[in-house]
């Protein structure tokens, strides 16, 4: 089992991030407090160490950065604030959004001198550190989502930023700062953008779209839509090629790439989905991670869906129900609500991700560790 940690922390939640040693957790309990809970391994426990009381509705984005130990958090009150640790008390900076609909996620740039907060005004602020001024502004791209923006997510390279939005697309946009951001040297590359220009915009869903995330290398971006289904765009650029995976299951929410040829997705089918690349690049459904056995690779999407579609239309209600209950107890896991929210226990930069996190509607926090699944899991990863 892949499962190495599991604890409730409270009835529901919003949001999490891990500090930079990983020996602490910012969480969200479905309301405006953020909580940060520091792990005892003696005793297996966590203890609540601080509870960040400054936004007025419930904190929908944290983000804790690795390197200078600063947490960002947002909030449908449309604020956000950057925490610092002074004196063993964490400490508030209020950022200016200038947004009229709810904040709704936030993540730091991987050079931690700019973080992205997407909205429910159709905007993805990007927020940066004036040295003259000592506070955090905020430049917005506007005019380009067409609803609210559900998930933002930073290429490797710090300047371009992949967004979703509940318009069904998926978006990659320049950032560049002048001041903030150093020019690359080699001609056409994303630095030679002006900001809050568009490189791409994919109209692959026809329902809402949610978390987004880039392989490590940068070359691959996944993302998910509201139908029960995952895309994949390699060559990110003039000429991407995109690759639509379908499943039978409940919708995702959150995707991570746990290798480059390997992402997991997680939702309201509470158990984390295996996702991974042959060797002539077609993406396909693997396995759930938390289920005894494995489901049979010889099963192909056209078997499944043939199956699904005559339990739900050619079988009595009383045969479908409990089939229904067998299939949902043999991939019975950790979870007992959706999940929304994975987010890795790796260094930034690493081409493999060994251990992650996951928290959902159940109030639970989990903690996977893939070091004794490479077999099971296969040679993509």
């Amino acid at each position: 089992m892949a499962v190495v940690d599991v604890h409730r922390f409270a009835e529901s939640i919003t949001c999490h991030a891990w500090s930079p040693d990983l020996s602490m957790v910012a969480l969200c309990p479905n309301n405006n407090e953020v909580h940060i809970y520091k792990s005892s391994q003696e005793q297996d426990q966590w203890e609540r160490l601080h509870v960040l009381e400054k936004h007025d509705q419930i904190v929908s984005g944290i983000d804790w950065s690795s390197k200078s130990n600063r947490i960002v958090t947002v909030s449908h009150d449309r604020n956000s604030y950057v925490w610092s640790l002074e004196g063993g008390e964490w400490v508030p900076t209020l950022v200016i959004l200038r947004l009229n609909r709810a904040a709704l996620c936030v993540q730091w740039s991987p050079n931690e001198n700019k973080f992205a907060v997407g909205s429910g005004a159709k905007t993805v602020c990007i927020c940066y550190y004036e040295q003259e001024n000592n506070w955090w502004v905020s430049k917005l791209i506007r005019k380009r989502h067409e609803s609210s923006v559900t998930s933002v997510a930073w290429h490797p390279n710090n300047i371009l930023l992949a967004t979703t939005s509940t318009d069904g697309k998926c978006r990659v946009f320049s950032t560049f700062i002048k001041g903030v951001d150093t020019k690359d040297p080699k001609a056409g590359s994303p630095a030679e953008s002006k900001f809050g220009e568009q490189i791409l915009q994919l109209d692959l869903s026809y329902s809402w779209a949610f978390g987004v995330k880039w392989s490590p290398s940068g070359n691959t971006l996944a993302y998910v839509g509201h139908s029960s289904m995952i895309y994949f765009v390699d060559d990110v650029g003039p000429s991407p090629l995109a690759q639509s995976v379908a499943f039978r299951d409940l919708p995702l929410r959150d995707v991570l790439f746990i290798s480059e040829k390997m992402v997991i997705g997680v939702g309201y089918d509470s158990n984390p989905m295996v996702f991974a690349a042959d060797d002539t690049g077609i993406w396909s459904f693997i396995r759930y991670i938390g289920e005894k056995k494995p489901e049979s690779s010889g099963a192909s999407y056209s078997s499944q869906f043939s199956e699904a579609f005559t339990k739900f239309y050619g079988q009595s209600k009383a045969t479908t129900a409990n089939e229904a209950s067998e299939s949902s107890k043999s991939r019975e896991g950790v979870h007992d609500n959706c999940i929304n929210a994975i987010v890795s226990l790796s260094k930034a930069g690493s081409p493999k991700v060994m251990r992650f996190s996951t928290s959902g509607l159940d109030g639970k926090i989990a903690i996977w560790d893939l070091e004794n699944m490479e077999e099971e899991l296969g040679h993509q990863f």
